[in-house]
């Protein structure tokens, strides 16, 4: 008889132990379609922010090529000036004068253009918002990295559960779990809002 109760003690072990581990298999499947959720936010995010970092730095040397010939056209304008003015003869005066006023223009196009939008002013404005969208990448990035840290965690800690049959590193990879999922949303609809991860 203590051979049948000792049958049915092993049998009702074995379902318990096989329930309990259907659960941490839940568990970690839960964190593992989160942590693929944070991953490919966050790949989208890191390829953001190069994308953003090549076009602000490609728009501030286009902004330094057009202050350049800005700089050398005006130089020019003036010095041309300087020198006319010495000059007796009406008509290459006028002449002069006029191509004065040409490169004066020109300095004035590459100072601000808004029709074509290259302008020095246009380009500025144009860098700036590709550096706040960068910097705006990269504060998701570091929330979607964070997150990630914390799902694969929380996998190794429920993991670890099967082994141990301990409950508690279930609950706590499930916290984790947690902290991933705010820090995901975070990351999606606040990424400066805790200034600490954006900064990171």
């Amino acid at each position: 008889m203590s051979e049948i109760s000792e049958a049915i003690e092993k049998a009702e072990e074995g379902e318990h132990a096989e329930f309990f581990n259907k659960r941490i298999a839940l568990v970690i499947a839960i964190l593992a379609l989160f942590l693929s959720f944070s991953e490919t936010l966050g790949k989208g995010a890191q390829n953001e922010a190069n994308t953003k970092n090549i076009e602000a730095s490609d728009l501030w040397a286009f902004y330094q090529a057009k202050d350049i010939r800005r700089t050398l056209v005006a130089a020019v304008a003036d010095q041309t000036s300087l020198l006319a003015a010495g000059l007796t003869d009406p008509a290459a005066k006028m002449a002069i004068d006029k191509q004065v006023e040409t490169w004066r223009q020109a300095a004035e196009h590459y100072e601000s253009d808004p029709k074509a939008g290259n302008g020095r002013k246009e380009l500025e404005e144009k860098a700036k918002d590709a550096e706040h969208e960068r910097d705006l990448s990269l504060a998701k990035y570091h929330h979607y990295e964070l997150a990630s840290a914390a799902f694969q965690v929380g996998i190794v800690l429920a993991s670890a559960a099967v082994i141990t049959g301990m409950v508690s590193l279930v609950w706590f990879g499930g916290m984790l779990g947690a902290v991933g999922i705010v820090l995901t949303l975070l990351g999606l609809y606040a990424p400066h809002a805790v200034p600490f991860i954006a900064s990171l």
